[in-house]
């Protein structure tokens, strides 16, 4: 099924731009050193070595020795600090292999972090994602603290939409309901009626029995999942800046050079590109077909981290990377994640009323029968 209309910022008169997701690192503050533990050594030991000695083994594929010695106090002194906090650290599969295998005890896309969250016993929640994730965290878990190691971890499309767009939306389009991507603020989350990921999205747009959906706010993902279904999509003009970079010619060059050549992509990608896809799928999806099907080459067309976490499971795929690294996932470092559980920073919140309305379009995903 066509899409029927892209709707973008301008389309309602507001400004076309991005908005920008925090400010300048503080330093420590008052209240913040009065709850701090004390800073932890991070010096190179025997000790730290035999403690974190099974964790790279993990990553030794796929992180130089030489860069251990580096890493291995911030990760020993962060996995301590959790235990002293009552802490769990949550990691997006486009964390870096040092967090996602180091430090991370739940790691996943976004539907199984969302999921996972709900059955979180610990008192504080470290999200190693982008900001929409740890929002996300605290709407499902209010009465936690949340805490994002870099509140600047934002996201494109999650600033490419406002609440106030999608009342816009549903004034136009009356009676019409709405998809939310995950990847998008709790503002928006609060006046939608279902979220979706990559991995749901074409399960919970037909879940909803009606011939037309709003579908927001990629759409990449939206015409993808309108070629999978008779349901009529209207779509809003947002975009992925990792997934838009890529293009089937940059894919053909990969094919020409190798024919046998296996390419997978994420549906977040142009059509030109899923044209020239074997497979697409979203991030778990991608690891199972590369798990299931174990090719002898492959290309994963999506953030360049996460074919780093492949190869470390997987140490005898050959995997091509046309690398686009997402510049906000960066932000997530051992040292800020360190620096998060000594002070307790940043603290993600959400105003209460908000919460109430953007937990039930959360739950009615994660509670979709398959």
């Amino acid at each position: 099924m066509p899409i029927s209309r892209i709707y973008g910022p301008d389309d309602f008169g507001n400004p076309v731009h991005r908005r920008t997701t925090g400010q300048t690192r503080a330093r420590v503050t008052d209240a913040e050193r009065a709850r701090a533990l004390p800073m932890p050594s991070l010096e190179w030991t025997p000790e730290v070595e035999r403690a974190t000695a099974h964790l790279y083994e993990k990553v030794k594929n796929v992180i130089p020795e030489i860069e251990w010695p580096f890493m291995a106090p911030y990760i020993k002194a962060i996995n301590d600090l959790k235990k002293q906090r009552n802490a769990v650290i949550l990691a997006h599969n486009y964390q870096t292999p040092e967090i996602f295998y180091g430090v991370a005890d739940i790691g996943g896309d976004s539907l199984q972090l969302a999921r996972e969250t709900t059955k979180v016993k610990e008192k504080i929640i470290v999200q190693c994602g982008v900001h929409f994730m740890a929002e996300t965290s605290k709407i499902l878990n209010p009465d936690k603290t949340v805490l994002i190691p870099d509140s600047r971890a934002g996201c494109s499309l999650a600033s490419s939409i406002t609440g106030a767009d999608v009342r816009l939306l549903r004034e136009r389009f009356p009676g019409v309901p709405v998809v939310a991507y995950v990847n998008t603020s709790a503002d928006v989350k609060a006046e939608v009626d279902i979220c979706c990921t990559s991995s749901n999205a074409v399960h919970v747009v037909e879940s909803l029995n009606s011939d037309t959906v709003i579908m927001l706010p990629d759409q990449y993902l939206a015409k993808y999942v309108a070629s999978k279904t008779r349901v009529k999509i209207i779509a809003w003009k947002g975009a992925c800046e990792v997934h838009e970079r890529f293009t089937g010619d940059e894919l053909r060059s990969y094919r020409a050079a190798d024919p046998s050549v296996q390419i997978i992509a994420h549906p977040e990608c142009p059509p030109d590109v899923i044209a020239e896809a074997d497979f697409t799928g979203s991030t778990a999806h991608m690891i199972d077909w590369v798990r299931n099907n174990r090719p002898k080459r492959v290309v994963m067309v999506t953030e360049c981290s996460m074919a780093d976490n492949v190869q470390a499971e997987l140490p005898d795929l050959e995997i091509v990377r046309p690398c686009n690294l997402c510049p906000h996932m960066k932000r997530i470092t051992l040292p800020k994640i360190l620096d998060s559980l000594i002070y307790l920073r940043e603290e993600v919140t959400v105003d209460p009323a908000i919460i109430d309305k953007a937990r039930r379009s959360v739950e009615r995903m994660i509670n979709l029968k398959n």
